[in-house]
């Protein structure tokens, strides 16, 4: 019994001497609890951005734009003349909503011409939409209520009889990219796109990290001092069997009777500059830390909240700064808008430039500073073989 007890302790040593074990065992859990706490902190989609065209700019439609302000779930974003690039307009402060008000609205609740209110819903993400599409409802219905109550009573009518006498005004919701609603069509591609994102960052954080722990990263140094060369050599093998993964997606499109219409140059661009983000963290990891364990283990923790915090369900404008901050670093949430703006939401090209630039930018930055690192690990090895060979 007393071995057996030395032994625990000496286990109780060895975690607490590996300083990355013990930060991801303890804060791992922190980590995650305040991540996924705040993220879903508000409990409820609020302030989802709605695009009002006012053709009418009658003292009527001012009121219900007013009423669409002081819902909870919405806020009035824009207010435009005519439907003139409305679909663009939305599409840049990310509202799923259109609200459209026609050229003599009024009058013809006024005159009893059952005039039609049309609403412009896209169904992209079914959370935000529906509920933008129930507030705008809800505000419709008490518009309704209020104009039906008010010109009944005016003729003598009670109060609860004139509320089910007539409709001042026809809503027409217009569904777009209902797609979607299919909930596999949603969720699956951007599970596999987290997966894509997981697979290559786990990989990846053996590659150099191996080297090390193997003691043949100076006999690899020999054969290509180049950093760059070094760094191109590790990724290319996870480049291409990527490509083999986006045909097994496609694949499972094809099975699951999805089909993918995007403009395949562009696509074939942002799938590009996302695989090479993506590998170049895990290459920059990979030699920050010599360890394949510690690589491993500082990876997973980037990588498990991706989908999470990556806006693709639950609307990342409702999330804290510093959460959204974390967030932009990750490629996978830069891609998955991407994906959703090209599949989804059948979105003009340069719809996607914002996050095609941040992936870039991501890139770039972990380049950069992957062979700045690489660079000084390597004058080191060089500068070790020509004091043994002196």
């Amino acid at each position: 019994m007393k071995k057996f007890l030395e032994l625990i302790q000496r286990e109780f040593k060895l975690f607490f001497n590996n300083k990355v074990l013990l930060m991801l065992f303890l804060g791992a859990p922190v980590l995650y609890g305040v991540l996924v706490g705040h993220v879903y902190q508000q409990g409820k989609v609020t302030q989802m951005p709605v695009i009002v065209v006012d053709e009418d700019n009658s003292p009527l439609s001012s009121s219900f734009i007013d009423m669409l302000s002081d819902n909870e779930s919405i806020e009035v974003a824009r207010v435009l003349p005519s439907l003139f690039d409305s679909k663009d307009i939305a599409m840049q402060y990310e509202a799923t909503t259109i609200v459209h008000i026609p050229k003599g609205f009024a009058s013809g609740v006024q005159q009893g011409r059952l005039p039609e209110m049309t609403v412009f819903v896209d169904g992209a993400n079914t959370l935000t939409s529906n509920t933008a599409m129930m507030a705008v409802n809800v505000c419709a219905s008490t518009l309704k209520a209020g104009i039906q109550i008010q010109a009944q009573m005016k003729r003598g009518v009670p109060a609860k009889i004139a509320a089910q006498q007539y409709e001042p005004f026809k809503t027409t919701f217009v569904k777009q990219n209902i797609r979607s609603g299919n909930y596999l069509y949603f969720m699956l591609p951007g599970v596999l796109i987290t997966v894509l994102q997981q697979v290559l960052l786990l990989g990846l954080a053996l590659s150099f990290s191996s080297e090390f722990e193997g003691n043949t990263f100076p006999e690899l140094v020999r054969k290509i001092g180049n950093p760059i060369g070094l760094i191109l050599v590790k990724i290319l093998p996870y480049v291409l069997m990527s490509v083999g993964i986006l045909v097994l997606y496609w694949g499972f499109g094809q099975y699951y009777r999805m089909p993918l219409q995007a403009e395949f140059g562009r696509f074939v661009l942002c799938t590009f500059v996302f695989l090479l983000a993506v590998c170049f963290i895990g290459a920059l990891v990979s030699i920050l830390l010599p360890s394949q364990l510690k690589s491993t283990e500082v990876l997973m923790v980037i990588a498990t909240p991706a989908f999470i915090l990556s806006g693709f369900t639950w609307p990342s404008s409702l999330m804290p700064g510093w959460v959204q901050a974390i967030a932009n670093v990750i490629p996978s949430t830069h891609y998955l808008r991407i994906f959703r703006l090209m599949f989804i939401q059948h979105a003009e090209n340069y719809h996607t430039d914002k996050a095609l630039i941040a992936l870039t930018i991501i890139m770039i930055i972990s380049f950069i500073l992957a062979v700045i690192i690489l660079w000084l690990k390597i004058r080191k090895i060089k500068k070790e073989d020509k004091k043994i060979s002196v």
